[in-house]
C-alpha cells in the first residue's frame, strides 16, 4: 500500500464521514494498513485502534483510500498538464484542488484536455476564434453578426462566405458550452433525476432468435421498456445491457431536451431580444445535442453500470458468504457420488478425515437399471468403511439416485446413514485443476469429483475454497459485471470466511491456508511442507519455524491458526498469542492454571474483565477473549441439518398448484429467491411472495442453504418455470421461520450462468416516458 502523505486533509475528513468513523481511528487504520496489516487481523484483534469497525468498514476504508490515491494521482498530472500549457491560474488551481470527485476533476481539465481534431479546432484554425469572442461576450457596438462575420470572409482560409464564418464560431461556441464545469454538472445531475431508460426491440432481433432455433426471447419483457434513471435496479440494469450487447435490444438514456437548454440558455444568453440570441441559441442547442448530451450519457450510463456492478457483487458476495459457513456436517465417513444415467454413477468414500478410501461404479438407473447389482455395491462399501453419508451431487440424475439410496437405507434398516443432495457447482472444475492433480494424481476426473463432493458435505468451507468462486454460480448476472473487481470482492469474501472459522494448521489443505490472514501461496505452501517433513505442529510457537514465516506473518496469522490437542490449551481457540499473558492472569486471579479454566467455561464469570485493562489491552478485546473463554474453540457455524425432499415428487410435472414442499434455499437475487424443490429446476420465490410483510430486500427474508416451506403457485413443465410462495396458507397463518441448511448441500441454482434456463423476471413498474 502506497503512503498517504500526499492526500489532501479534505480526502481524510470526507473518508471518516463515508466509513463513519471518528478521525483519530481513521489515522490509526491508515497507519496499520501500511504496515501491512489485514482486515480480517483489524478486525479481530486490533478494535482498540479501529474504533471496532467491522470488516464491512475496513473494506470501505481500504476501497476508499483508493479512490483518493487514484483521485489525487490524477489531480497532479492535470495540474502539470495545464501548467505546461501556461493557462494555470490561481483560480484554476484552487478549483482543481478542492475538487473531491474525480468527474468533477476531468470536468476541470476537459477545456485543456488536448483533442483530437474537431469542428471547433478547425474553426480556430480558420482563425473564428475571434468572432467567437464577440458573440459571447454580447456587448452592443453596431455591428450585427451577419456584418462582424464578413470581416473573417477568406478564400485561403477556406471560409468562403458569411455563413461558414458564423457556422465555424458557433461550433468553437458549442465546445465551450460542453467543456463547461459548471453546465455539466448541473446537466448530469438533470440526467440522474429526470433520465429515463429506454430499451426497444432492434432489427435484428428475430433474425437473431431464429439463429438460436428459439420461438421466444428471453429480452422480450425488454421489447418497450422504460424506467427512470434514479430508480432502476442493477438486475434490470445488466439485463438490458446484455440484451444490447447480444443484438436483441438497443438502448439510450433520454432527458427531455428543453430542461438542459433552457438552463444553458438562461447561463450564456443575457438578453433573449439581442442581436447575439440568435446565433448563441444555435450553438447551444447544437452543443448540447451534438456533444453534451452524447457525453454526458455516456458518463451516466457508464456511473449506473460500476452502480449495478456494485449491487451485483454484493449479492454474489453474500450468497458466497452463506454458502461458505453453511453448517458441516463433520467428520463422519462420506460416500460421494457423482450421478448418471448411461454413464453410471460414480462413487468415492472418504473417511472422517476426508481421506480417500474407494471408488466404484454402479448403474441404477437408466438404460441399466442395475438396482440390485448397485446395492450390492453400496452395502459393501457402506459396512466397510463405516460410511454415515451419501452425498448426491446435484447434477443429471441426482433426484432418482437419491431415492435409489434412500430406498436402500430404508429397506436394509441402516439408521445411522442419511442421504442428502449437495451442490456440485464447480466440482469439475476442481477435478480437471492442477490441485486436484496433486492431490490424486491416480484418479481420474469422475473420482476426483465425487471426492469433492463427499468432502463438500464434511465441512464445505474446507472444500469450496479450492474452486475459483466464480465457478460456484450463486450470482446474478456475474459475467457482465466488471471481472476484476467481482474477483476481488469474491476473494475478500472467502477470506472473510475462512478467518471468521479458523483454520486447523494440522489438517489443512495449501488451498485453504493460502486464505488466511498474513499468508500468502508461498507460505501455505511451505507450511504443508513443514508439516509433511516434521509431523503435526504441536504448539503456535513453532510457526516461526517454518521458512518465510517471520514476526509480522505470525502476528497477523496465529490467532486464525488453530492446533487441537496442543500443548498450550490456549492454541486451538481464536485468543491471540500476544494475549496469552492476560488470559494467564485471568486464570491466576481464580487460582487455577489456563488449562482449568479453558476446560471450565463457567469459571469466566468469576471475574471482572475490566480489572485486566492495560494500556494496549483495552475492553473491546478483553471482551472477545471472554467470549472465546466461554466457548473455547467452537466452530462458529450453524449446526448441520438435512433437507427433506418428497419421494413422490422427481420432476416438474409431479408439481401440483398448492403443493406444499421443503427446498433449500440457492440462491438470492434483488427480485426473489431461488428454491430447489427436488425436481431438478429451481423454482422462484419471487420478492412479492417471500412473506405476508412487505420486503425490499429479499435477504432480508431468507439466504442461501436456508431449508424452507414452500407452496407451488404455478408450473410451467414447457418453459421449465415454477412459481412458488413462502407466503402462510390461509389456514396456516404463520410461516415457519426457515431451518439453515448445511451450505454445501444447497443445489444448483437456476441461472443461465449455470447453463439452465433462467427464470423470466418480472416485469418492472414503468416510470413516465418522456417526450422525445
Amino acid at each position: 500500500m502506497q503512503p498517504l502523505t500526499n492526500l489532501l486533509p479534505a480526502a481524510y475528513l470526507k473518508i471518516a464521514e463515508e466509513v463513519k468513523v471518528p478521525l483519530v481511528h481513521l489515522v490509526n487504520t491508515i497507519t496499520l494498513f501500511e504496515e501491512g496489516a489485514t482486515v480480517p487481523f483489524l478486525a479481530r484483534y486490533r478494535k482498540e485502534a479501529t474504533g471496532n469497525m467491522d470488516e464491512e468498514q475496513l473494506r470501505l476504508l481500504e476501497e476508499r483510500l483508493e479512490y483518493f490515491r487514484e483521485l489525487e494521482e490524477r489531480r497532479q498530472t492535470v495540474l502539470r498538464s495545464i501548467e505546461e500549457q501556461g493557462k494555470l491560474t490561481a483560480e484554476l488551481k484552487a478549483k482543481i484542488e478542492a475538487v473531491a470527485e474525480k468527474n468533477e476533476l476531468e470536468d476541470l481539465y476537459l477545456p485543456y484536455k488536448p483533442k483530437r481534431k474537431t469542428r471547433a479546432s478547425t474553426a480556430r484554425e480558420q482563425g473564428l476564434e475571434p468572432l467567437a469572442e464577440w458573440l459571447s461576450k454580447q456587448e452592443p457596438d453596431g455591428g450585427t453578426p451577419e456584418s462582424i462575420a464578413e470581416t473573417f470572409v477568406s478564400a485561403e482560409k477556406g471560409v468562403e462566405n458569411v455563413g461558414q464564418a458564423l457556422a465555424g464560431a458557433r461550433d468553437i461556441l458549442a465546445e465551450r458550452i460542453s467543456d463547461d464545469a459548471e453546465i455539466r454538472k448541473a446537466v448530469r445531475k438533470m440526467m440522474w433525476e429526470e433520465g429515463v431508460i429506454l430499451a426497444r426491440k432492434s432489427e435484428k432481433a428475430d433474425e437473431l432468435l431464429k439463429q438460436q432455433k428459439e420461438t421466444k426471447s428471453k429480452y422480450e419483457t425488454y421489447y418497450d421498456f422504460h424506467e427512470p434513471v434514479a430508480k432502476i435496479p442493477s438486475h434490470r440494469l445488466l439485463a438490458v445491457r446484455r440484451g444490447v450487447k447480444e443484438g436483441f435490444l438497443h438502448s439510450e438514456i433520454q432527458l427531455a431536451e428543453a430542461r438542459p437548454v433552457e438552463f444553458i440558455l438562461s447561463r450564456v444568453v443575457r438578453d433573449r431580444g439581442s442581436v447575439f440570441a440568435p446565433q448563441l441559441e444555435m450553438a447551444i442547442r447544437d452543443g448540447y445535442q451534438r456533444l453534451l448530451d452524447p457525453s454526458i450519457q455516456n458518463e451516466v450510463r457508464q456511473s449506473l453500470k460500476e452502480r449495478s456492478d456494485a449491487e451485483a457483487i454484493r449479492v454474489f458476495q453474500e450468497n458466497l458468504h452463506s454458502l461458505l459457513l453453511g453448517p458441516p456436517a463433520g467428520a463422519i465417513g462420506v460416500m460421494g457420488v457423482d450421478p448418471g444415467f448411461r454413464s453410471g454413477c460414480k462413487i468415492a468414500v472418504v473417511d472422517e478425515t476426508g481421506k480417500f478410501l474407494d471408488s466404484a461404479t454402479i448403474y441404477p438407473n437408466e438404460p441399466k437399471n442395475d438396482v440390485a447389482g448397485a446395492r450390492t455395491v453400496l452395502k459393501d462399501l457402506i459396512a466397510k468403511h463405516n460410511v454415515r453419508a451419501a452425498a448426491i451431487g446435484n447434477g443429471t440424475a441426482s433426484r432418482e439416485t437419491d431415492v435409489f439410496v434412500r430406498a436402500l437405507v430404508r429397506d436394509e434398516k441402516l439408521e445411522n446413514v442419511f442421504s442428502i443432495v449437495v451442490n456440485e457447482a464447480g466440482a469439475s472444475v476442481y477435478s480437471a485443476s492442477r490441485l486436484a492433480r496433486e492431490e490424486f494424481p491416480e484418479q481420474d476426473v469422475t473420482v476426483r469429483g465425487a471426492i469433492s463432493i463427499a468432502r463438500r458435505l464434511q465441512d464445505p468451507l474446507a472444500e469450496l475454497v479450492k474452486v475459483e468462486p466464480k465457478s460456484i454460480g450463486v450470482g446474478q448476472y456475474q459475467h457482465d459485471v466488471d471481472q476484476i473487481r467481482l474477483e476481488q470482492g469474491l476473494q475478500a469474501t472467502v477470506e472473510s470466511c475462512v478467518n471468521g472459522v479458523g483454520v486447523d494448521v494440522n489438517t489443512a489443505s495449501f488451498a485453504l491456508l493460502k486464505y488466511v490472514s498474513g499468508v500468502n501461496e508461498r507460505v501455505a505452501k511451505r507450511i504443508v511442507e513443514f508439516r509433511n517433513n516434521s509431523g503435526r505442529f504441536a504448539s503456535r510457537e513453532q510457526f516461526k519455524k517454518v521458512p518465510g514465516f517471520g514476526a509480522r506473518t505470525f502476528q497477523q496469522a496465529a490467532g486464525f491458526l488453530r492446533i487441537r490437542g496442543g500443548e498450550n490449551p490456549l492454541d486451538q481457540t481464536a485468543v491471540h498469542p500476544e494475549s496469552y499473558p492476560v488470559v494467564e492472569k485471568m486464570a491466576a486471579s481464580l487460582g487455577v492454571g489456563v488449562a482449568d479454566l479453558v476446560s471450565r467455561p463457567e469459571m469466566v464469570e468469576q471475574f471482572k474483565i475490566e480489572d485486566f485493562q492495560t494500556a494496549t489491552i483495552g475492553l473491546y478485546t478483553l471482551g472477545d477473549i471472554r467470549e472465546e473463554l466461554r466457548r473455547p474453540g467452537r466452530d462458529p457455524r450453524e449446526k448441520f441439518v438435512a433437507p427433506r425432499y418428497r419421494d413422490d415428487v422427481l420432476q416438474i410435472s409431479d408439481l401440483k398448484e398448492g403443493m406444499e414442499l421443503e427446498g433449500v434455499v440457492t440462491n438470492v437475487t434483488n427480485f426473489g429467491a431461488f428454491v430447489d424443490v427436488g425436481v431438478h429446476q429451481d423454482g422462484l420465490v419471487h420478492v412479492s411472495e417471500l412473506s405476508d410483510k412487505f420486503i425490499k430486500d429479499p435477504r432480508e427474508a431468507v439466504k442461501v442453504g436456508d431449508i424452507v416451506k414452500v407452496r407451488v403457485l404455478a408450473a410451467d413443465i414447457e418453459g421449465k418455470r415454477i412459481s412458488l410462495s413462502m407466503k402462510p396458507a390461509r389456514r396456516a397463518p404463520e410461516r415457519p421461520e426457515p431451518r439453515r441448511a448445511a451450505a454445501a448441500a444447497t443445489p444448483k441454482a437456476a441461472r443461465g450462468e449455470n447453463g439452465r434456463k433462467p427464470q423470466r423476471e418480472p416485469r418492472p413498474q414503468q416510470g413516465p416516458r418522456p417526450e422525445r
